[in-house]
């Protein structure tokens, strides 16, 4: 044996000596919260630029605190208020304008994805005096410029409390649970256009601009709720399917002073993603889109007279996103986002909605717009610049000149800016780094402190066997694909593993970002320690790579995706160290989908698949997110029926997992019962598990335990 021999098999011993001395993750320790990080959680800046708060909370004794930090030393100056007695315990905080009363929501429960109801109360900060907003559990209150008023939404009606006078006036009558909504959004507005308040305060608080949603002819769904109870009961709510009918959505204008409603005449929008006032007082943005929503135009509506003029208009062939970018600078010109040049970027345009310019431009996207700083005409914002799966902070002048990269470190960088801009906290991570807080001066990046940094929990991971993420690119297809792979500690290019691979690849979304890790992550790391090289893929329709990458897909949901995956598995599996005959994928709604197809159009390639909360056919799923990239079922049908996997159930081959919760009111259990029926009848062997009345995210108590237990198991016997 020659000395480089002997000094590469020394070397390996001692690798797989200390890889054995160190503790594998275990399931228990995932779902027990062992590997949590820590958080500034609800951090906002003061008005003055120089402070910020933070909720504080503790699980036991359970408790919160709204407490005041300064900038400069990160000290803690004061704690503006904490729960007592006479407080209940908080779980969020919203100032009014003038930063003189502060809105607390206690005995929060959830309705949906976003929506939530609570008892609240509002604290004013001199007098420290407390009011009750309602004795019973209300939508969304804000406090009104002044902080003189509360405006809520209460069984779909809007309210208005007066806090000087302690009276509380009805704003609407006509709502009513299935036919009428007004103030806040209808299930699928919540879901697919993510905001639930439908109403704003114009700048002086003379004007409330509301939405009213008309549901009556929405389709109804239930679903059956088991409980502990003799009998179950249904859940009842209204849910457009792709095709049908949606809620007649209208605007309307609040005069707080006479008590008039006025209604706003936007020619029937099909839909009205987004209202934001301007910073005069008379003058309210309206964006609406039609239905294949490939037709953006921005409205100013006058709430003098309700009379409504258009400002900008855009239009697509696929469709056109909708986000929270539209900043509207101290004279009404603002910036706006657009893919117009291919790639997301920032835009400049007058008070007449004239285009001034283009502020960025390359091949990258904008993925976060932070603010503008007048005073020194700097636009902050968050970019992939320094590569897709990076992001990083920047500077820029409305003139597109100055640039800076503000962060430094490769990973995911993100930002919360002081007021005036003299500061910002940096929230950085990476795939070998867990988060870290620092503070910086927004002129030029430069360090001044750090805040807060996870060692405790990257000293723990130092006792665990832990593999590095190791990302690279994968030419598929004819195009370069974002890839990470996770291989066994004690990797040994000599021997053959299972290849296991995960995917989201719904459009515009990222698997492969670099960042720290997540429940999904250690669960990897747990099937690398197992013997599995665990792959991740972001094939066509995803994000972050421009429009045309991301909109390829459009009208044929689930065949470019499949396409990917399959050749991605076939190119992976003639790597020596990979043993073809064992490949398996596995995803999460979107995913689930593909993992499903992946399985029987891939039936050649892939020997297993886990799918969790599937769609199995786009039919069964909502109009906003589906029609967005499919049209309707009546014009595109054959784009939902060829990608939908029971229409083949007889191609299963391999082993399959279906898993979903009885209680989704976001992919209804149809999907999965579907599915199931469809391979009984082509008599396909498979297994399956339904978690009662438990909804899109299967938890609770040990829920995501035994499903991870239930998947892990699944692949060691089948993998």
């Amino acid at each position: 044996m020659n000395k480089q021999s002997f000094l590469f098999l020394f070397l390996l011993g001692v690798l797989t000596f200390t890889t054995a001395q160190k503790k594998k993750i275990t399931l228990e320790e995932i779902w027990g919260g062992e590997f949590r990080t820590e958080h500034m959680d609800v951090l906002r800046s003061m008005d003055n630029g120089t402070q910020y708060t933070i909720l504080n909370t503790a699980r036991s004794p359970r408790s919160s605190s709204l407490d005041k930090y300064d900038y400069e030393t990160l000290e803690k100056v004061e704690t503006i208020v904490a729960s007592s007695d006479a407080i209940p315990y908080f779980s969020s905080y919203t100032f009014s304008d003038d930063e003189s009363k502060v809105l607390l929501a206690t005995e929060v429960e959830p309705i949906f994805r976003h929506s939530r109801l609570g008892i609240y109360y509002v604290y004013d900060i001199a007098s420290k005096e407390l009011a009750k907003i309602s004795e019973t559990k209300i939508q969304e209150p804000i406090l009104s410029p002044d902080g003189s008023k509360v405006a809520y939404v209460l069984d779909n009606n809007l309210y208005i409390l007066d806090l000087t006078a302690n009276t509380t006036k009805q704003v609407t009558t006509d709502g009513s649970k299935g036919t009428i909504i007004n103030g806040v959004t209808d299930w699928v507005y919540e879901e697919e256009f993510a905001f639930v308040r439908a109403f704003e305060w114009n700048s002086d608080g003379t004007k409330i601009a509301f939405l009213r949603f008309d549901e009556t002819e929405v389709p109804h769904f239930s679903m059956d709720v088991y409980g502990k109870d003799l009998y179950p009961y249904q859940h009842e709510f209204k849910y457009p399917k792709a095709g049908e009918k949606n809620s007649i959505v209208t605007l309307h204008m609040y005069d707080v002073a006479s008590g008039n409603i006025a209604d706003v005449d936007l020619n029937d929008p099909y839909y009205i993603p987004r209202i934001k006032w301007m910073h005069n007082p008379n003058d309210l943005s309206v964006q609406t889109l039609n239905r294949h929503q490939n037709d953006l135009k921005l409205y100013v509506v006058n709430a003098k007279d309700n009379s409504v003029s258009i400002l900008l208009e855009e239009t697509d062939e696929a469709y056109v996103d909708i986000d929270d970018d539209l900043t509207f600078l101290d004279d009404d010109s603002f910036i706006w986002t657009s893919e117009t040049d291919g790639f997301n970027h920032l835009y400049l345009y007058g008070r007449d909605g004239k285009l001034k310019n283009q502020i960025t431009e390359g091949p990258w996207e904008v993925t976060r717009y932070y603010g503008y700083d007048e005073k020194h005409d700097r636009i902050f914002y968050q970019s992939v610049e320094n590569g897709s799966i990076n992001r990083g902070v920047y500077s820029i002048s409305t003139k597109g000149k100055r640039k800076k990269a503000l962060s430094t470190e490769e990973g995911t960088n993100s930002a919360a800016f002081s007021s005036d801009f003299t500061y910002y906290i940096n929230t950085f991570s990476s795939a070998s780094t867990p988060y870290k807080f620092t503070l910086h001066k927004a002129s030029d990046g430069k360090l001044l402190k750090e805040i807060k940094d996870n060692s405790a929990l990257l000293n723990k991971l130092e006792g665990y066997e832990i593999a590095p993420k190791a990302f690279s690119t994968i030419n598929i297809n004819g195009y370069d694909l974002n890839m990470y792979m996770i291989k066994p500690a004690d990797f040994d290019p000599n021997k053959k593993y299972p290849l296991f691979m995960f995917q989201y690849s719904g459009p515009g979304s990222q698997q492969v970002a670099n960042r720290w890790m997540g429940s999904n992550d250690y669960w990897h790391q747990l099937l690398a320690s197992q013997g599995y090289i665990v792959a991740c893929v972001d094939g066509r329709g995803t994000g972050l790579k421009g429009r045309d990458f991301k909109k390829l897909t459009q009208k044929e949901l689930g065949k470019y995706e499949v396409e990917d995956q399959i050749a991605a598995a076939q190119k992976l599996s003639d790597r020596s160290y990979i043993d073809k005959s064992r490949t398996g994928i596995w995803g999460w709604s979107y995913g689930g989908f593909m993992s499903t197809n992946c399985l029987l159009k891939g039936n050649d390639t892939f020997e297993m698949a886990i799918a969790v909360a599937p769609v199995t056919s786009w039919r069964f799923y909502d109009t906003i997110y589906t029609e967005r990239y499919m049209q309707t079922p009546q014009e595109n049908p054959t784009g939902y029926d060829d990608n939908s996997p029971f229409n083949y159930p007889e191609l299963l081959k391999g082993n399959y997992l279906l898993v979903h919760g009885s209680g989704d009111d976001n992919v209804h259990v149809q999907n999965t019962m579907r599915m199931i029926e469809a391979l009984v009848q082509a008599n396909k062997q498979f297994d399956w598990a339904i978690y009662p009345d438990k909804n899109h995210g299967i938890y609770g108590g040990n829920t995501r335990l035994h499903l991870y237990t239930k998947m892990t198991n699944f692949i060691k016997e089948n993998l």
